[in-house]
């Protein structure tokens, strides 16, 4: 064999290579798009229950606001089933220690009978999977009593 026809094997081996790797690359980009698409129709197809509730409650606006408000609530209980359906639960409880990577602190409580560093009031809960987070909860934590913060304290007299 001689070198060039060595270096044209060589050469055309190569080709093949590189086009099996862009045929690979260009499979993956379309199996991924429509991996995306099958998760975009389930997680539409799974709120559609939910819209259908509001658009019921809406109907019925005129309705005892009892019956409404009891409505509401099932609308609001089957849409955190469809997030938990997903793996998403909520969190941010009162009484839990406060997690800066879970809880956002959007009041500071220093009157608290609560130990320091303890949610006290959940403004908004959060959502995640233990792994990923959606939102962080926002919360109010109870912080130390400082002197002189209570009215009738050591220095408040």
């Amino acid at each position: 064999m001689t070198q060039e026809h060595e270096v044209a094997e060589l050469t055309e081996r190569w080709q093949r290579a590189a086009a099996d790797v862009e045929n690979t690359r260009k499979w993956a980009e379309r199996q991924a798009a429509r991996q995306r698409q099958e998760e975009r129709t389930a997680i539409s197809a799974a709120w559609l229950p939910v819209l259908d509730n509001l658009d019921l409650a809406l109907r019925h606006g005129d309705a005892d606001p009892r019956t409404i408000v009891e409505g509401v609530e099932g609308v609001r209980e089957q849409a955190l089933a469809v997030l938990a359906g997903f793996g998403f639960a909520s969190f941010g409880e009162v009484g839990e220690p406060f997690d800066p990577v879970r809880h956002e602190a959007a009041e500071v409580v220093r009157d608290s009978d609560a130990p320091p560093g303890t949610v006290v009031r959940v403004l908004r809960p959060g959502y995640g999977d233990g792994e990923r987070l959606l939102r962080p909860a926002v919360v109010a934590v109870s912080a130390p009593v400082l002197l002189g913060d209570r009215e009738n304290g050591p220095d408040g007299e």
